[in-house]
């Protein structure tokens, strides 16, 4: 007689330091990871540390503005950057940091995301 296999459905952008929602301990691991994405001193505040869903806003708007930096440092950069006399090639491998860290902060702002529903954050009011 076999057992029925019940699995739960993560996103492919579910990330990878927090356990799968409803397993023990869960929303401990979301916070832990989460508190990585803001600024350390927000980290501390004792209303983040005790609602998970409001850390999980904080980070996602922080994560939101992150790719605003970096989407304007990208924008910018061919323009200004021989401005400060960087030789091309520093140029163009700063343009290449900048496109990764885009694509690199959109991803997270998908776990972000992910996460937040799975906090329940999402249309609950809470």
């Amino acid at each position: 007689m076999s057992m029925p296999i019940t699995t739960t459905r993560i996103s492919p952008d579910w990330p990878c330091q927090v356990k799968q929602p409803g397993s023990y301990d869960w929303e401990r691991s979301a916070a832990k990871w989460l508190r990585e994405l803001v600024p350390a001193r927000y980290a501390s505040y004792p209303a983040l540390i005790r609602h998970p869903v409001l850390l999980a806003r904080h980070a996602g708007l922080q994560v939101q503005q992150e790719i605003r930096v970096a989407r304007t440092a990208l924008q910018t950069a061919r323009a200004e950057l021989p401005m400060l006399g960087l030789p091309e090639s520093v140029i163009e491998h700063t343009i290449k940091l900048y496109a990764a860290e885009l694509l690199q902060l959109q991803h997270i702002a998908r776990s972000v995301r992910a996460v937040s529903e799975a906090l329940g954050t999402r249309g609950t009011g809470r």
